[in-house]
């Protein structure tokens, strides 16, 4: 039996609980039995799940929209220190907890699976999901995205079996103890919060550094940045490697693209063991086996792991088939980084065959596009033809200088065919004047270009 509610969470209050992590702990308590009661700035789908689940949820951000009897607030690091609802709790004298401390505290008297890295986390993390419920594992989770539905990035399993995605954004997984870590990738991303590549390994050391004594530690051996990690943790830790280095504890012997899946073949304590990832692209294989040699290192037999993997069919937004018209299928990608865009639009391309890829590419964070727009643009010439928006801010101000004409001006140099296109609204046309049957269309990015999918699939229909 999983355990109860944290102490002091029975009543918890989420500022921002739509969010892809709050509104997953926030699921959680609510399973758990918590009164849980929150506020985001619109209405959504996801907030409309977590209703069903007997939350109350505002819309718009307002002090009373905290209850007097409030146990505790929950925020991200994205939350205002002038936040209405943040103010009334210091007023009231309401304990404020950080969103990884709740996490962490969910995960307490379980036997925690954490997946790190700058790309694949949710990937990652949905495939031990997936694969361990399929075998009746009963695990909780906790992911970045959904899996098929609104609501449906978290649950309260009866298992032993906690899977969370460990976010290295602004450090919070500091705060977890996994029995089984996993990183993936270590590379130069969220530069708000790290100005350098020894400030990225220094937080991912810390993070190491909380695997409980016993434990493992899975990382790729063939990413230079989780090599050198390895290095510098000199056996500090157990670990088990990964990928196609000769080196690799769990070498990987082929990836053979099969359409939109995969097969792949890995030696696992000397013998081949070969088994089929439905998602297309390397990089998705490479996910699959990471979370094969955790669950391994966690107990679970390999010969039964590696079948179960095969029922992860996709995660929202990583590379989604939002639908097919006029002969033009509009799939959404939530690359936003160049590696991950590289890795997406390659995926693509090894299963188009000769069909052109269309990109609409919105860049998310100046401070991304600043020091990543050259690479960025670099990647869009994998593409046949890309549309690009303006930049999505989220949480950031503006910084002078810093437009997505750094990623277009990179792009035209790289030899891709790119059109800036500032307007959300013009999209839908440009993209149906563009497109031929049998085109793919990937909209692209971390913001709210998702939103286009639909109205570019209704206006191709017109």
């Amino acid at each position: 039996m999983a355990p109860g509610l944290p102490p002091a969470m029975d009543r918890p209050h989420f500022i921002g609980i739509g969010g892809a992590g709050m509104s997953g702990i926030a699921k959680i308590l609510a399973q758990r039995g918590a009164k849980v009661a929150g506020s985001d700035a619109k209405d959504s789908a996801t907030a409309e799940a977590l209703r069903a689940l007997g939350a109350t949820v505002h819309i718009g951000h307002a002090a009373g929209h905290l209850a007097d009897d409030a146990s505790c607030v929950v925020v991200s690091s994205a939350i205002r220190e002038d936040n209405p609802e943040l103010l009334r709790a210091a007023e009231l004298g309401v304990p404020v907890v950080h969103r990884s401390d709740a996490l962490a505290a969910l995960m307490d008297g379980l036997r925690p699976i954490a997946v790190a890295g700058t790309h694949g986390k949710t990937t990652t993390t949905s495939m031990l999901a997936v694969s361990l419920t399929e075998l009746g594992r009963n695990p909780s989770y906790a992911i970045g995205g959904d899996l098929d539905a609104p609501g449906s990035n978290a649950l309260h399993g009866e298992g032993e079996i906690f899977v969370a995605e460990a976010d290295e954004s602004d450090r919070s997984f500091h705060k977890y103890a996994p029995e089984v870590a996993i990183i993936l990738n270590v590379e130069l991303d969220h530069h708000a919060n790290y100005a350098s590549m020894e400030e990225i390994h220094q937080s991912f050391e810390t993070f190491v550094g909380r695997i409980v004594p016993g434990g493992t530690l899975v990382i790729s051996a063939d990413h230079e940045g989780a090599r050198e990690l390895n290095r510098r943790l000199d056996g500090s830790v157990r670990t088990v490697t990964y990928g196609e280095s000769d080196d690799a504890d769990v070498r990987i012997l082929s990836v053979v693209p099969q359409g939109l899946r995969s097969e792949v073949t890995v030696e696992l304590d000397g013998a081949p063991l070969t088994f089929t990832v439905s998602v297309p692209g390397r990089h998705y294989a490479h996910n699959a086996v990471a979370a094969l040699a955790a669950g391994v290192a966690l107990g679970v037999p390999a010969a039964e792991l590696a079948p179960a993997l095969a029922a992860y069919t996709g995660v929202k937004r990583r590379l989604q088939l939002k639908g097919e018209a006029a002969g033009v299928q509009v799939i959404d990608s939530y690359a936003h980084h160049p590696t991950e865009m590289t890795a997406d639009l390659e995926a693509m391309r090894a299963a188009a065959g000769d069909a052109r890829i269309l990109v609409v590419f919105q860049p998310h964070l100046f401070s991304r596009t600043r020091e990543l727009g050259k690479e960025m643009g670099q990647s869009l010439a994998l593409a046949d033809a890309s549309l690009v928006l303006d930049v999505y801010p989220a949480r950031e101000d503006p910084i002078p200088g810093v437009t997505s004409e750094l990623i277009i001006d990179a792009a035209r140099a790289a030899g891709a065919d790119v059109t800036a296109v500032p307007d959300k609204a013009e999209i839908p046309g440009a993209v149906a004047g563009m497109a031929k049957p049998g085109d793919l269309v990937l909209t692209m990015g971390a913001g709210d270009v998702t939103d286009l999918g639909p109205r570019i699939l209704d206006r191709l229909s017109k």
